[in-house]
């Protein structure tokens, strides 16, 4: 009588738990280990070719919002190719309409920027000076201490030097308006080739794994359109809330201002710091008797971020990436660390995709059928030459 087999103790799974955390409770910490470092790596070696990063991602980006105009047009009888065509026709059309109508307004920003720079960083060091004389006459230790006096010395030596940082960012910024360029003409190869592309990668494989390279293409493009198009959709919700909020407390140019800090808040935290300085910068200095002004732009800016933590996100990217949110934040601060301004925008949507590849070569590495299936073909390969030759 045959002894019973030995049974592996197991863990005990909430029947409630969301399925993102079950399938990362049965994911091994090798393969989590190479996920994290594989998407450190990508971060590297994309930080080296920045100027090909941006137009990918600006690209990508298109894809996405121009893809249902795509789908619509494919269904109604157009072939992909033509329906590529007319989709990237009418948005080059449509970007050369609105050129007209803004490039000569942009243009006249551009050739004084100088100016309006200081003019702005001045209103900024004038608002805070009179806040924190304001805080010394309520709080005498703080007079004692010369907060204002030490603070405002110390900004207006930055300020004074802030041409010699602003203008090596405005040359780079206009050095690298080429490769934006290329965002149109990848976009449209991206629409027209994207089939042709996967046909490509699923052909490369063995048969064995075939079922698993469609799961993996399928969830990678699953991953990037859902953090993506979420993206696009918190803009539009941040740009929106911040325009009607501006429009409340009286800013001008309230639609343009919103625009500006939902774009700036693609880059994850410090993205919202930079557009809330740079609205109080512009109430401070646009109305430098009225001090409530920058005050209420703050309040707004702090309405904005509780709504983007507890209503925007969940509804817009949400948990479609399914991390955790530990993981998240570190590796934000790693992503900025190894690749800068890029890393912050690029470490969580390539978290994901690596997520999904590194968690799907694991199951196919570790699933004994699917490893006994490939190596019975390749022994039938084998026999297969053997009996050609020998004839």
């Amino acid at each position: 009588m045959t002894a019973p087999a030995e049974r592996r103790p197991t863990i005990p799974v909430d029947p409630l738990a969301e399925p993102a955390t079950l399938i990362e409770a049965s994911t091994s910490p090798v393969v989590w280990g190479a996920i994290i470092g594989g998407t450190v790596l990508l971060l590297f070696l994309l930080q080296k070719v920045l100027w090909l990063v941006v137009p990918l991602l600006l690209a990508l980006i298109l894809y996405y919002l121009l893809f249902p105009i795509l789908t619509w047009l494919m269904y109604r009888g157009m072939r992909r190719p033509t329906a590529a065509n007319l989709v990237m026709a009418g948005f080059v059309l449509l970007v050369i309409v609105l050129g007209f109508v803004l490039l000569p307004n942009a243009v006249q920003h551009l050739l004084d920027w100088k100016t309006s720079t200081e003019k702005y960083l001045l209103g900024g060091v004038t608002f805070l000076d009179r806040s924190l004389r304001s805080l010394e006459r309520s709080w005498p230790y703080l007079a004692q201490a010369h907060i204002a006096d030490n603070a405002i010395g110390k900004l207006m030596e930055i300020t004074g030097s802030a041409e010699q940082y602003l203008q090596p960012i405005a040359l780079g910024l206009a050095a690298s308006l080429p490769s934006l360029l290329l965002t149109p003409f990848l976009a449209f190869f991206f629409l027209r080739d994207g089939g042709r592309f996967q046909q490509m990668l699923s052909a490369a494989v063995p048969n064995a794994f075939f079922e698993k390279t469609l799961y993996i293409m399928h969830e990678v493009d699953r991953t990037t359109r859902a953090y993506f198009v979420g993206l696009i959709k918190l803009t539009v919700l941040d740009a929106i809330t911040l325009a009607v909020g501006l429009r409340v407390i009286g800013m001008t140019s309230p639609i343009g201002l919103g625009l500006l800090c939902a774009v700036l808040a693609w880059l994850p935290y410090f993205g919202s710091l930079a557009g809330g300085l740079l609205v109080v910068l512009v109430a401070a200095t646009d109305f430098p008797n009225s001090p409530g002004m920058a005050y209420s732009a703050i309040g707004l800016f702090a309405i904005v971020r509780a709504l983007d933590d507890f209503v925007y996100m969940p509804i817009t990217i949400g948990k479609s990436l399914h991390l955790h949110p530990v993981l998240t934040v570190m590796m934000l601060f790693v992503g900025g660390a190894v690749a800068g301004i890029s890393g912050l925008m690029l470490a969580l949507p390539l978290l994901g995709v690596a997520m999904v590849i590194g968690e799907t070569i694991g199951k196919v590495v570790t699933d004994p059928r699917l490893m006994a299936r490939y190596r019975h073909a390749k022994h039938l390969r084998v026999v297969e030459a053997r009996m050609d030759l020998a004839g």
